[in-house]
C-alpha cells in the first residue's frame, strides 16, 4: 500500500481512538475503589465548611493515581461550588509563580501577567477570592517529586498550608502525587507540622486487574471483534510481565494502526509482534526519567554487575561512589524495588536471616539503552 493509500484510507478499526492516549479519562474505573473512598473522605470536610484532609497519593507509575485524582475532581465540581479543585502537573510547572498561576487560572478563568506584578499580589488575590466566597481549595501536585529537583517543594507548601495564618477562614488543603517513598523524609520540618497526610496506596494491578482494564479498551476504542481474545490474553501477559499497564494500552494502540496500514481488519499475531520492537522502551523510559541522580548510580551498579549482588556488596561499591548512610541507600534500593526495576530475595543468610540478593528486572542492554537519552 502507497504512503498515500494509508493516509487518506477511509476505514478505520478504531471507534474512538482517544481511548488508547495516555490522558485518556475512563467513564468506568474498576479496581479504585477504596482509594477513590479515601480521596472523598480527605475532600469532605470542605463541603462542610471544614479544612481538608491533606493527602499522599503513591504508587509506582501507571496505577491509576492521576486518573483517580482527575475523576474525584469532577465528581466534586459537579456536585457543589464549595471546593475549588486544582489538578497541576509539576513535570510542566516547577516554579512557585507556575503553581500559583495555575490555580489563579483556575479561579479567574486566565492566567496573571507575567511580568509587572508582584507575586504576592497574585497570591493576595486567590486567598482573598477564596475567604470572600467561603471557598475551600484543594490543590494535587502530581510528579511532585519534580518540585524538590527545582528546590521549591517546601516553599510551595507552605505558602498553601499557612495561608489560614495570613487570611483568616482560609481552607487549603494538598494532594501530593507521587512514586517516590523517600517523600516522608524531604518537607522541612516546619511544613511536615502541617501538612500531616492521609496516606492513601496505589498498589500495581495484577494481570486479572490488567486484563479488565485492557478488555475495557478494547471495547470503548475499537470495533467489535478487531482483536481476539488470544491476541489480548498475549498483550495482557506481556503488561503484566513488564509491570506497566501502559504497556498493554500502547501495544493495542500501534498494534491497531498496523492493522489499518495493512488494510486489515483484524489486528492479527504480525501487527502485535511488529509494534512490540517499538513499544517495548517506551515506558521503561519513562520510569527512568523519574529517577534521581543517586537513583541511577545505584541502578547502574546493578546493572554493570555480572553476578546477582547482595545488599551489603551493593551499599559497598554504592557507598565507594556516593559516601552514602545505610539508611538512605536502604531507602534507594527500596524504590528500585517498588517501581519493579529490581527484585530482592531473602537468602536465608546473614543477621537474622536478612541478608538480600538483588536481581535486575530488566535486560542490562535495554536499560542502558534507555538511561542514555536521560
Amino acid at each position: 500500500m502507497d504512503i498515500d493509500d494509508i493516509l487518506l484510507y477511509d476505514e478505520t478499526l478504531f471507534k474512538n481512538i482517544e481511548a488508547f492516549n495516555p490522558d485518556y479519562i475512563p467513564e468506568h474505573f474498576p479496581h479504585r475503589k477504596s482509594q477513590m473512598e479515601a480521596l472523598a473522605i480527605c475532600i469532605r470536610p470542605a463541603l462542610r465548611n471544614g479544612r481538608p484532609v491533606n493527602a499522599v497519593v503513591l504508587g509506582s507509575c501507571a496505577t491509576g493515581k492521576t486518573t483517580a485524582i482527575k475523576k474525584i475532581f469532577e465528581m466534586v465540581e459537579k456536585t457543589s461550588s464549595k471546593v475549588i479543585c486544582v489538578y497541576i502537573n509539576c513535570q510542566l510547572h516547577t516554579t512557585r509563580f507556575g503553581i500559583f498561576s495555575q490555580i489563579y487560572q483556575k479561579i479567574f478563568g486566565h492566567t496573571p501577567p507575567e511580568t509587572g506584578v508582584p507575586f504576592s499580589r497574585i497570591y493576595q488575590n486567590i486567598m482573598q477570592h477564596l475567604s470572600s466566597h467561603d471557598q475551600s481549595l484543594v490543590v494535587a501536585l502530581d510528579d511532585i517529586n519534580n518540585l524538590f529537583y527545582s528546590k521549591n517543594a517546601n516553599k510551595i507548601f507552605y505558602d498553601i498550608l499557612r495561608a489560614h495564618e495570613a487570611f483568616e477562614g482560609v481552607k487549603t488543603g494538598v494532594f501530593a502525587i507521587l512514586s517516590d517513598i523517600e517523600f516522608r523524609f524531604i518537607l522541612d520540618k516546619n511544613v511536615n507540622s502541617i501538612f500531616i497526610p492521609q496516606e492513601i496506596i496505589f498498589n500495581p494491578y495484577n494481570k486479572e486487574e490488567m486484563g479488565n482494564i485492557l478488555k475495557e479498551r478494547v471495547k470503548i476504542g475499537f470495533y467489535n471483534d478487531v482483536i481476539s481474545d488470544d491476541l489480548l490474553d498475549e498483550i495482557t501477559e506481556y503488561a503484566s510481565s513488564s509491570g506497566d499497564l501502559r504497556v498493554g494500552i500502547d501495544l493495542l494502540r500501534i498494534s491497531g494502526n498496523l492493522a489499518e496500514a495493512d488494510a486489515s481488519k483484524t489486528i492479527e499475531k504480525k501487527h502485535i509482534e511488529e509494534a512490540l520492537k517499538s513499544t517495548g522502551s517506551i515506558n521503561l523510559t519513562y520510569t527512568l526519567k523519574s529517577l534521581s541522580d543517586d537513583e541511577r548510580v545505584l541502578l547502574d551498579i546493578i546493572r554493570q554487575s555480572d553476578n546477582d549482588l547482595t545488599a551489603g556488596d551493593l551499599y559497598n561499591a554504592f557507598n565507594k561512589k556516593i559516601n552514602s548512610s545505610y539508611a538512605s541507600f536502604n531507602r534507594i534500593l527500596n524504590k528500585l524495588e517498588f517501581l519493579r526495576l529490581v527484585d530482592t530475595n531473602f537468602t536465608g543468610k546473614g543477621v537474622k536471616g536478612n541478608s538480600r540478593i538483588v536481581i535486575l528486572r530488566f535486560d542490562p542492554e535495554e536499560i542502558q539503552k534507555c538511561m542514555n537519552p536521560l
